[in-house]
C-alpha cells in the first residue's frame, strides 16, 4: 500500500513546479476494492476493508503554486459493494484548529471554506460527470457537469450519504454513493474517469490528485485519472416517487385572509442506464426563494435567474451554442444584466428561458397543470425532450411549451446539435424556434463555437434569424476571445430572453494574467461589445481580498425618448450619447468572520451625470451563521430632472445541523416603494424529503400598509425503488 502511494507521487510530480499533465493523467490510476464486510458511514474509516484499499495521494497544487506538492497530505481510498461506491478521505492538517467550515447548508458555498470534491466520469467520455463535495462538518453539495463545465447543474439532487469529523490528524470524510444514483454503461467491468480536489481556504490553496493547469478546474475531466476494478455493478432502476401536500393562507390590501390546500407528485424513472424520464403533476414552487430586487438604469428588461428545481435539473442537456458565452438553452443563469444588448455577463441571450413558463412578466405565479421530460444519452447522442402545460388564468391563456434537443459527440471533445422549441397558446400567440450549433475544441485550449437560429411567427416575414461565431484561446498568461453576431429585425423567440433585435455585434476580449508572488492574480482586459468598451485592471491577493478599477466608455443612440424613470416621469430625448463610467471595487477576505465589499461608479450618463455607491458587509460565525447587508445607491442627474434610488438587501442563513436550516431575505426598494420579506424554514426529514415553512410579505414604504402576505406549509416525501 505504501509503495503504491509512492509510485503515484513520483509519476506526476517530478520536480516542484514541473508537471507533464498528459503523462500525469495516464499514471493516475486507482483500483476500487470490493468490500467483504459491511461499511458503516460514520466518518471513522475503521472497517478492515479500508486497510486493504490502495491509497490515492500525492496531490498537486494548481493554485497558488502551480505544479508544486500540496502543503498538506490527502489520502483517498475507494471501496464498493453491490449497491454503493464508498470513498474514504483523510485530509491531514498540522493545524486542525485552523480548519475552516463556514456552512452546514445543502449545496453549500464550496469556495468559502475547506472542502473535498469528487468528479466521476462514469461513461469515460472525457466530457461529462457527476460532482460531489463535502466539508469537515459533513455538509453536502452535488451537481451534474456537462461538456467539461460549460454547464454545472447544482440543482441536481442525488441520493448519497456523508459523515465527517475533525481529529488531531486533520479531518475525515466517509462517503457512500448508491450506484442507482448514477448513470453508466451495462458492461460487467467498469472503468471510470475520476479526480479529487482538496481546498485549504486559509491558504487559498487548490490541489488535485490528477494535476491540472491553473486555468482549469475539477470539471476538466479529459485530464482526470482512472478508477478501475469495478466488477458486476449495476445502476439499478432509480424509480423515485415524490408526492407533496401543501396548505397556505394569504391576504392582500384588496382581499381578506383566504386559505387553500393542494397536492401533487413528481416521478422519476430510469428508462435505461443512461436515460431518465420525469413526470410532474400540479407542479408547485412555493418553497423557492424570492427574487433579489434590482434597480434598472438601462433601456432593457432586467434579468432574474431561474430558481425552480424542476426547470434547473438536467437543464444542461438543453444547452444550445453556449461555447464561450453565446445564446444559451438553459433554465437560468447567473449574474445580473449589464447595459446595451448584454444580459448576464458572458451570455448574449438565453434561447429558452424557463421563467417564461409558470411566471408572469412581474414574477407572479401561473399554475402549471403538469409536464414530462426525457433526458440522457443514447450512444454518442445526448437527447432532451420537454413539454409543459400551463393552466389558463384571467390574464393568460392555457399554453403548452415544448423543446427538443439532439446533440452528437464528434472527434475527441467536440459536438454538433439541433434544437426545436414550440409555444402553443389558446387563440393567437403560437411561436416556433429552430437552430443548429457546433462546438469544437482544438489543442486543449482553443474553442470554436457557432450557431444559426430561425424563428417563425404568424404574419411576420423576413429578419427572423440569429447567428453567432466565436473563437476562444486560454492559457495561464494570455487569453483571447473574438466573435461576430447578428440578430434579425423580426427575430422573435417568445420562450427566450434577449434584449435587442435588428443588431450586428462584434466582440474582442483579450488580456494578460501576470502572476507576481505578492499577488494571486493580475488581469488587464479590454473587450469591445457593440457600443460598450470595457477596460479593467484587477488585483486578487493571496488571502482572497482584491480590488478592480476601470473605465467603460459607452455610446447609445436613441431613436425615440427613453423613459428612464416612469414613476417620476423622467425621459431622455432622442440623440447620440457618449459617456464614460469610471469605477473602483474592493473586497476583503470573504472567508473571515467579518468581511466588507464595495463599489463606486462616477461619470457622465446620457445628457447628465451619475454616481453609484455600493457597500456590503458579511458575518460568518462558527460555520452556522452567515449574514450580510448590502446597500446600493444611485444618484442620477439628467436634463429632465434628478432622482436618487436606494436598495437595501439583508440576508440571514443559519444551519442548526446539516438537515435543518432557516433563511431570511429582507429588501427595501425606494424605486418600487416597498419593503419585502421572505422567511423560509427547511427540515430534511429523510433523504430528498423536506418540510418547508415559508412566509412572504410586502409593504408599502410610504404608508407602511400591507400589499400582500402569504404563509405556506409544504411537505414532500420521496420514495425510491
Amino acid at each position: 500500500m505504501l509503495l503504491f502511494g509512492a509510485c503515484l507521487w513520483s509519476a506526476a510530480s517530478g520536480e516542484a513546479g514541473q508537471v507533464d499533465y498528459g503523462t500525469a493523467r495516464l499514471d493516475r490510476r486507482l483500483p476500487a476494492v470490493r468490500a467483504v464486510g459491511a461499511v458503516h458511514v460514520d466518518g471513522a474509516l475503521n472497517e478492515p476493508d479500508w486497510s486493504r484499499a490502495p491509497v490515492a495521494s500525492g496531490f498537486i497544487q494548481n493554485d497558488p503554486r502551480e505544479g508544486e506538492p500540496a502543503s498538506e497530505e490527502t489520502e483517498v481510498r475507494v471501496l464498493y459493494d453491490a449497491n454503493n461506491l464508498y470513498v474514504g478521505v483523510l485530509a491531514r492538517d498540522r493545524q486542525p484548529d485552523a480548519i475552516l467550515t463556514s456552512e452546514l447548508a445543502k449545496d453549500f458555498n464550496r469556495q468559502s471554506g475547506d472542502d473535498f470534491e469528487i468528479i466521476l466520469d462514469t461513461f469515460r467520455d472525457g466530457r461529462n460527470g457527476y460532482m460531489f463535495a463535502t466539508n469537515a462538518r459533513g455538509a453536502k453539495w452535488d451537481a451534474q457537469m456537462i461538456n467539461e463545465g460549460r454547464e454545472i447543474n447544482e440543482n441536481w439532487d442525488a441520493l448519497w450519504q456523508v459523515r465527517a469529523r475533525i481529529t488531531e490528524e486533520g479531518w475525515y470524510a466517509e462517503i457512500a454513493i448508491p450506484f442507482r444514483t448514477l448513470r453508466f454503461s451495462s458492461a460487467a467491468s467498469q472503468t471510470w474517469g475520476v479526480n479529487f480536489q482538496r481546498r485549504i481556504r486559509r491558504r487559498n490553496e487548490d490541489s488535485f490528485w490528477a494535476p491540472l493547469p491553473r486555468i482549469y478546474d475539477l470539471t476538466r475531466v479529459s485530464l482526470a485519472g482512472t478508477l478501475e476494478g469495478l466488477e458486476d455493478v449495476r445502476p439499478g432502476n432509480d424509480v423515485r416517487v415524490k408526492p407533496y401536500v401543501l396548505g397556505s393562507s394569504g391576504a392582500s390590501s384588496v382581499t381578506k385572509i383566504g386559505t387553500d390546500a393542494e397536492a401533487g407528485v413528481d416521478v422519476k424513472f430510469g428508462v435505461t442506464s443512461s436515460l431518465t424520464w420525469d413526470f410532474t403533476v400540479n407542479t408547485d414552487f412555493s418553497q423557492v426563494e424570492a427574487d433579489e430586487q434590482q434597480v434598472n438604469l438601462t433601456r432593457f428588461s432586467l434579468f432574474f435567474p431561474e430558481k425552480r428545481d424542476f426547470f434547473l435539473e438536467n437543464s444542461g442537456v438543453f444547452q444550445f451554442g453556449q461555447g464561450g458565452g453565446g445564446l444559451l438553452f438553459t433554465g437560468g443563469g447567473t449574474g445580473t444584466g449589464g447595459g446595451g444588448f448584454f444580459p448576464p455577463r458572458g451570455q448574449d441571450a438565453i434561447l429558452f428561458f424557463s421563467r417564461r413558463i409558470g411566471l408572469s412578466e412581474s414574477g407572479e405565479s401561473i399554475p402549471i397543470l403538469g409536464g414530462t421530460r426525457l433526458t440522457g444519452r443514447v450512444g454518442d447522442y445526448s437527447v432532451g425532450l420537454l413539454t409543459i402545460q400551463q393552466r389558463s388564468t384571467t390574464s393568460s391563456p392555457a399554453t403548452n411549451f415544448s423543446a427538443f434537443r439532439l446533440r452528437r459527440n464528434v472527434l475527441a471533445n467536440s459536438d454538433i446539435g439541433l434544437l426545436m422549441l414550440s409555444k402553443e397558446a389558446e387563440g393567437p400567440g403560437d411561436n416556433r424556434v429552430a437552430g443548429a450549433d457546433a462546438n469544437f475544441r482544438f489543442f486543449e485550449n482553443i474553442d470554436w463555437n457557432s450557431y444559426v437560429i430561425g424563428t417563425a411567427t404568424p404574419n411576420v416575414e423576413g429578419g427572423q434569424y440569429a447567428w453567432r461565431s466565436s473563437l476562444n484561446y486560454e492559457s495561464n498568461f494570455f487569453h483571447f476571445k473574438g466573435g461576430l453576431m447578428a440578430v434579425g429585425e423580426h427575430f422573435n423567440d417568445e420562450l427566450g430572453y434577449y434584449r435587442r433585435t435588428g443588431t450586428r455585434k462584434w466582440l474582442l476580449d483579450t488580456g494578460v494574467r501576470p502572476r507576481p508572488k505578492a499577488l494571486r492574480r493580475l488581469g488587464l482586459r479590454g473587450d469591445l461589445q457593440s457600443r460598450l468598451v470595457q477596460a479593467h485592471l484587477s488585483l486578487a491577493f493571496q488571502d482572497g481580498s482584491g480590488s478592480e478599477l476601470g473605465v467603460e466608455p459607452a455610446t447609445e443612440n436613441l431613436v425615440e425618448p427613453f423613459v428612464i424613470n416612469r414613476r417620476r416621469g423622467i425621459a431622455i430625448p432622442p440623440g447620440r450619447y457618449e459617456f464614460n463610467d469610471w469605477f473602483v471595487t474592493w473586497r476583503t477576505n470573504s472567508s473571515a468572520p467579518l468581511s466588507f465589499s464595495g463599489r463606486v461608479d462616477v461619470g457622465e450618463f446620457y445628457n447628465g451625470y451619475k454616481q453609484s455607491f455600493l457597500f456590503g458587509t458579511a458575518v460568518r460565525l462558527k460555520g452556522r451563521l452567515n449574514a450580510s447587508v448590502t446597500e446600493s445607491r444611485n444618484q442620477v442627474r439628467l436634463g429632465a430632472g434628478r432622482y436618487t434610488t436606494d436598495l437595501i438587501t439583508a440576508r440571514v442563513e443559519y444551519g442548526f445541523s446539516t438537515t435543518a436550516f432557516v433563511n431570511a431575505l429582507v429588501q427595501y426598494n425606494t424605486d418600487a416603494r416597498e419593503w419585502s420579506s421572505n422567511l423560509r424554514f427547511n427540515i430534511i426529514h429523510r433523504p430528498l424529503s423536506d418540510v418547508y415553512l415559508v412566509f412572504n410579505e410586502r409593504r408599502d414604504t410610504d404608508s407602511g400598509g400591507l400589499i400582500d402576505r402569504a404563509f405556506v406549509a409544504k411537505m414532500t416525501y420521496m420514495v425510491a425503488f
